[in-house]
């Protein structure tokens, strides 16, 4: 072997060395800060105005799951049109969301919601999603059984089993569900089945939880505009838009910091820009 390609592969190794170091130091870096910032905002008391908030107020998870669908799938618009809506529909319900499910016919679901209107979402659209709910019940117990019904474990995330989740959702109501509960096929973030999926599967101060048997490895960040613009400055994607290859890339680098759960630090990130005191030019 000459002189000149042992010089060359010489330097190649150190170049490789360099990368891993460099990359080392990065990800020891973003690992303190991140869970910095994941004790000192991930925090009960910051979550409110915000719709995970009334998930905190029914102990029974068969509930919870319920409440937890309508609101993650009305959060969209402005965050004082969400909680007002959500809470039109949670007082239909009553105390228990599920046993009203359980004991109402789809006539009294429509009924009940034939003057709703979130945006360009209208009551029909609500009592589809909450007779598709009432229905998975019925045939699995709970729509936490549902879901797991889906869940494979070579998956390498969630997303398949979202996506037949949605499809079994929209075989119960007979119709489309669509901009309620988008399904990733279409190549959208899913940014709020995701964020319901988080609430669901996980469980500390912030998120409440509820399933079993889902592992937090597998879920995919709750990507939105905002968390997209917070990610791409930490170098976790250069992609040009907000979608679900974007979400699944940026969902890696956060798997490099906390492979067991990726999404942890999405609530304590997320404050900043959304709450007033707490700027996004604080982050960096």
């Amino acid at each position: 072997m000459s002189a000149n390609i042992l010089i060359y592969l010489e330097k190649t190794c150190l170049n490789i060395e360099n990368l891993y170091m460099r990359h080392e130091v990065k990800k020891n870096f973003l690992t303190k800060k991140f869970e910095k910032l994941y004790r000192e905002f991930n925090r009960r008391d910051l979550v409110s105005p915000d719709p995970l908030q009334f998930l905190y107020e029914y102990n029974d998870a068969r509930d919870r799951e319920v409440v937890g669908l309508i609101a993650s799938s009305l959060a969209y618009g402005r965050v004082a049109q969400i909680i007002k809506s959500t809470n039109l529909v949670l007082k239909i319900m009553g105390k228990s969301p599920h046993e009203f499910l359980k004991a109402s016919p789809r006539k009294q679901i429509e009924a009940g919601l034939k003057d709703f209107k979130h945006r360009f979402t209208v009551g029909n659209e609500v009592a589809n999603l909450l007779f598709a709910s009432k229905k998975a019940i019925s045939e699995f117990g709970s729509i936490g059984e549902c879901f797991s019904s889906f869940i494979c474990k070579s998956d390498e995330n969630i997303l398949s089993a979202l996506s037949k989740f949605i499809e079994k959702f929209s075989r119960y109501c007979e119709s489309d569900i669509g901009y309620l509960l988008p399904s990733p096929e279409k190549g959208s973030a899913c940014k709020r089945p995701n964020l319901y999926l988080r609430w669901m599967v996980r469980s500390d101060d912030v998120d409440p939880g509820g399933w079993s048997g889902i592992s937090a490895s597998k879920l995919i960040i709750p990507l939105d505009t905002h968390m997209y613009n917070i990610c791409r400055r930490f170098g976790f994607t250069k992609r040009k838009q907000a979608n679900l290859k974007t979400a699944c890339e940026i969902t890696e680098n956060f798997k490099k910091i906390a492979p067991d759960d990726p999404v942890k630090y999405d609530f304590a990130l997320t404050r900043f820009g959304i709450r007033g005191d707490m700027k996004i030019e604080d982050l960096f």
